[in-house]
């Protein structure tokens, strides 16, 4: 039941500095995203069938290393907490040696389509995060997790 999205970074994603642009690294995260919305169930069918989506409410993105053109690149994820009709996930991108090199904290809430605001996760869904929700709560808090953005001062 691992969830894992991977992708190599195309020609369009590089900038003027011969890396992967930064919107880029927001679009890989964003694609790995939809990708573990389907995974916990609600697919493009289960979002027809209950009239359900889910929203992004926050995201924080950290830079850690370069991706250049061709480069593989695999995203994991982490629940790190959930309730009735949100999930705070943590994605992980990672590149083909398997060093971290960037990383997204997220806050999603479930939304009936129909009420336009958020409302509980439909059917099993629930479930399903619980699960992954009890299958990380053994892994460690990732350092980039709960990080706001500051100039440290002495």
């Amino acid at each position: 039941m691992d969830f894992k999205f991977q992708q190599t970074v195309p020609a369009a994603w590089v900038d003027y500095n011969g890396h992967m642009n930064d919107a880029e690294y927001n679009r890989a995260f964003s694609q790995a995203t939809d990708a573990f919305i389907d995974h916990i169930g609600l697919d493009a069918i289960a979002r027809n069938k209950y009239d359900y989506t889910i929203f992004t409410l926050e995201t924080h993105v950290c830079y850690l290393q370069e991706m250049k053109e061709g480069q593989a690149f695999e995203i994991t994820s982490q629940v790190l907490d959930y309730d009735q009709k949100r999930i705070h996930l943590f994605l992980s991108m990672y590149n083909a040696d398997g060093d971290l090199v960037a990383t997204l904290e997220e806050m999603l809430m479930g939304i009936d389509v129909n009420e336009g605001r958020g409302a509980r996760f439909p059917g099993n869904i629930e479930a399903v995060i619980a699960q992954l929700f009890e299958k990380d709560s053994g892994l460690d808090k990732p350092k980039q997790a709960g990080r706001t953005i500051g100039i440290k001062r002495k």
